[in-house]
């Protein structure tokens, strides 16, 4: 249907995506309106652990390109993408070209919400910026993506989401969780040959990072039975996991703070590990 139409215009906003790069331009189109196989390619494993799958990045991604491809595939389009400041207001309007306008849009985005950090984290708290956005745990890894950007090997994360909707009770985060013991477990799982599984980006992206740091949860609307069996470690006092934290590695140890956690994407300035 959205071939044979005679006229194609593509809306959205445009924000830093966590393995996309930023959202907008060609992603109305694909995952937007495309079928269900070519999304779960598109979100596959070796797709999503490209180092160039990530916040901010659209040139040499691959989940990026594929989506730009798909969308020029359409013909001829015209995109009406806005950036939107924390009041959730429009800050800016970019029309045209499909690809000159997302570019210009995704600039803007870079200047405003995207900021250098030179030397990694020891802890990171962050949120996934409230409601509606941290309506439940899968949701909730975009905001420890964005802390991951500038947490150190070894560090932690400490994420804050309310999560009324649970885990959440719909789609297989959960039970691609449940389906291995551990994070290097799950990666193995993901990466077994025609291993394809609705929400495998989300527990892929999660595994990756608990690889290489700690994460602890603190919400309101999920049992530490849940947390646990999602892999990840329950929080029910913020100051006083802090606390324990600096125990271990140090009263000097570094701590950031994402108040808007997907909103603000810090990332390492070159040469810092």
């Amino acid at each position: 249907a959205l071939v044979e139409c005679d006229k194609k215009i593509l809306t959205g906003f445009i924000e830093s995506h966590f393995f996309a790069g930023f959202s907008g331009g060609g992603k109305a189109v694909m995952p937007g309106m495309a079928g269900l196989r070519t999304i779960l390619q598109n979100h596959g494993v070796e797709m999503i652990a490209h180092p160039k799958a990530t916040w901010g990045i659209t040139e040499g991604n691959p989940v990026w390109e594929e989506i730009r491809q798909a969308a020029h595939l359409i013909g001829d389009v015209f995109l009406i993408n806005v950036t939107l400041n924390k009041h959730k207001r429009i800050s800016g309007v970019y029309a045209g070209d499909l690809d000159q306008a997302h570019s210009m849009g995704c600039q803007a985005v870079r200047g405003s919400s995207m900021v250098k950090v030179d030397t990694p984290f020891d802890i990171v708290i962050t949120t996934n910026s409230g409601y509606p956005l941290d309506l439940n745990l899968y949701q909730s890894i975009k905001g420890i993506s964005a802390a991951a950007q500038v947490t150190r090997q070894g560090g932690a994360i400490i994420i804050a989401a309310e999560c009324r909707d649970g885990v959440p009770p719909h789609g297989e985060y959960a039970n691609l969780l449940a389906m291995a013991d551990d994070p290097q477990d799950i990666l193995a799982l993901i990466h077994s040959p025609g291993f394809l599984m609705r929400d495998q980006w989300q527990v892929q992206i999660q595994a990756q990072i608990q690889l290489r740091m700690d994460i602890y949860v603190y919400s309101e609307g999920l049992a530490d039975e849940q947390i646990l069996r999602a892999k990840m470690k329950p929080c029910r006092d913020i100051i006083k996991t802090v606390a324990q934290l600096l125990e271990k590695y140090g009263r000097d140890a570094r701590i950031g703070v994402l108040p808007q956690g997907p909103q603000t994407i810090p990332y390492l300035a070159v040469g810092c590990s």
